[in-house]
């Protein structure tokens, strides 16, 4: 089958290396443009960009799909299919169109559960006990096409988002390429259960501020949720100070806010019980485990606003 794939980020690239080595034919692969990084705004290609190109495959990178000269570059491409992984934006109907077997997206979340940008952030934010892979046909409406198949993936409550992306990547590459492998033979399933719908906007920087008069199983699941981004965030004074991964201790005897460095660990009051500062980012610096920044207190009071 030949195939243009679409994609960004790094969590894309396991299922574009499977659809590369695969019987198909990748003709093209579309990307976000190159956009400029660190002090010097140096342009950057994405992640996806950066590795079609090390491999010697075509890219387009288009401001966005409805510009006619990608519309008529993907139209000469005359792919049957074109694969889709956390592309970043939407495609117009008059190009989703193109493919006869249209574009066919891998979507981290269990379809119609999480439908957005950040499906596995909200899923550990909200406590799920399983999370999983869809692959579905793109519509115009945001995650709502037929659904052509699944994967779980269960949760302990321990997992970071970056460590259940980097697992879904991987086993939802396997889907995809199965998903790929039976289109001409296979229908997708609608999506019926509208009462199972529930949302997944880009998680924004204020809502990753910690309340410390939270419960710390609440913490913790934002904590693990905005990790590695956007990244939970508190202010000791004036300076934001981040947080990667805290542990619940079940420990009382902290007023919310308030921090204690021991000798090997950092706990910091909840509206429950103790929080552990496990991996922390002050401003400025470098990601540190928690306890070496709490040496640094030296018995100073310290409080968390």
């Amino acid at each position: 089958m030949r195939l243009v794939f679409a994609g960004t980020p790094s969590v894309a690239i396991p299922s574009l290396e499977a659809l590369v080595a695969s019987d198909h034919e990748v003709v093209a692969v579309v990307t976000r443009p190159d956009a400029a990084r660190g002090r010097s705004k140096r342009l950057v290609p994405s992640e996806v960009g950066q590795w079609a190109a090390d491999h010697g495959i075509p890219t387009l990178k288009p401001t966005h799909p409805r510009d006619p000269g990608f519309v008529a570059a993907l139209t000469e491409l005359a792919p049957d299919a074109c694969p889709v992984v956390a592309y970043g934006a939407l495609v117009p109907q008059h190009v989703l169109d193109i493919p006869r077997f249209g574009w066919i997206n891998l979507h981290f979340s269990l379809l119609p559960r999480w439908r957005g940008a950040a499906p596995v952030q909200r899923a550990l934010i909200a406590g799920d006990t399983v999370t999983g892979a869809t692959t579905f046909r793109l519509v115009r409406e945001l995650d709502a096409g037929p659904v052509y198949g699944t994967t779980e993936l269960p949760l302990i409550g321990t997992e970071t988002a970056g460590e259940v992306l980097a697992t879904l990547a991987d086993q939802g590459a396997t889907l995809l390429l199965d998903t790929i492998d039976a289109l001409a033979t296979t229908e997708p399933n609608p999506q019926t259960d509208e009462d199972a719908v529930t949302l997944a906007p880009k998680i924004t920087v204020e809502e990753a501020r910690l309340d410390w008069t939270l419960p710390a199983d609440h913490l913790d699941r934002l904590i693990r949720g905005c990790s590695p981004e956007p990244m939970a965030w508190t202010t000791p004074g004036d300076e934001r100070f981040k947080i990667a991964l805290g542990r619940p201790t079940g420990e009382a005897g902290l007023a919310p806010g308030e921090v204690r460095a021991e000798k090997r660990r950092v706990l910091v009051g909840t509206g429950t019980t103790a929080l552990e500062l496990v991996r922390v980012q002050p401003q400025g610096k470098k990601e540190m485990a928690g306890a070496d920044w709490g040496r640094g207190l030296h018995g100073v009071e310290a409080w968390f606003a």
